[in-house]
């Protein structure tokens, strides 16, 4: 079986947005091994230098890093990622699933992205859209589009 981590900094707080992520969490225990890490998102001040940003971008690196399962094949979310279509992430996950290595994990950085270095050790750097969404709510969208992705493979009329 599929084991997917989401590595994700920031704790979901709302209570709308730790429903539904629960409630997709849930539906994929049927199709793969979820594990969820959330990073402590680092404290900046009201307007950070980028100075700043970078400092904190770094020491959350350093959790991000540690916390990637060995031989995962690592997807960092990112606004310069490549976008694809739904098929395309159910075709990763199918492949993923049949390479011996059954290991998948997401990276989803906070209000800030992420550091270079994660983006660098990762396989794929994928963006869920050119506009810009809270990263508590790209959780979601990510677990949705993961479980869209295994509808897909099953043929399923989830996926209109």
């Amino acid at each position: 079986m599929l084991q997917i981590k989401l590595i994700c900094v920031g704790k979901l707080r709302e209570r709308f947005y730790i429903e539904a992520y629960q409630e997709y969490a849930k539906r994929l225990s049927a199709y793969c091994r979820l594990e969820t890490a959330e990073i402590g998102e680092q404290r900046l001040p009201e307007d950070p230098s980028p100075a700043q940003i970078a400092a904190a971008l770094e020491r959350e690196a350093g959790e991000i890093l540690r916390a990637i399962p060995a031989e995962a094949y690592t997807v960092a979310l990112c606004v310069e990622g490549r976008q694809m279509p739904s098929e395309g992430l159910s075709r990763l996950l199918e492949e993923r699933a049949g390479s011996g290595k059954p290991r998948l994990c997401f990276v989803i950085g906070g209000s800030y992205g992420l550091a270079e270095r994660v983006k660098a050790r990762a396989e794929l750097r994928l963006s869920l859209s050119e506009m810009t969404f809270p990263h508590h709510l790209a959780r979601i969208m990510l677990a949705e589009q993961i479980y869209r992705g295994f509808k897909i493979k099953e043929g399923s009329k989830y996926h209109k």
